[in-house]
């Protein structure tokens, strides 16, 4: 469990100096964390760019994926993550969309229940669309306390 956990954080610090390296490297003509306001008669939306979606079973929310979406904002990373982005009166689907649209990657915490939802597929399928149209490495794949043959048991391009 130890060596486990030890793996999942040197993971993640990898995740964070790539992410961190792939910022300054379009930083000059990418600002990702301001949001520019677009005003119309009846309405105001904010569109935004983020540096990562986190997509996550809820189960796993306080034991690892919160920490997580917390350690990378603090870093200063501008994440795509429910408890950040989602609010009161919001489509959660035209919500959950827009970020898995506007997000560089797409940082999925692989679990047991993780693979059990469908909320979870449509968000990991999303995210393959993604790559299948042409654009490089999006998903970033963490796995939480999950086997090789349970991710090969659910999409073995993830392993």
């Amino acid at each position: 469990q130890k060596k486990l956990e030890k793996e999942q954080l040197d993971y993640q610090k990898k995740i964070t100096r790539e992410l961190k390296s792939q910022k300054r490297a379009i930083s000059p003509s990418h600002k990702f964390n301001r949001p520019v306001i677009n005003k119309s008669d009846e309405t105001e939306d904010i569109t935004e760019s983020y540096d990562v979606f986190i997509s996550h079973a809820t189960e796993d929310k306080d034991s690892f994926v919160r920490p997580l979406a917390e350690l990378l904002r603090a870093k200063g990373i501008n994440v795509w993550y429910d408890e950040f982005s989602l609010g009161w009166g919001k489509s959660l689907r035209k919500t959950i969309d827009y970020g898995l649209a506007n997000s560089r990657f797409g940082v999925v915490v692989l679990s047991k229940s993780f693979i059990k939802k469908d909320w979870t597929e449509y968000e990991l399928n999303g995210l393959t669309a993604r790559e299948m149209s042409g654009e490089n490495q999006v998903i970033l794949p963490i796995w939480h306390e999950v086997s090789k043959s349970d991710i090969l048991k659910f999409s073995p391009t993830l392993v």
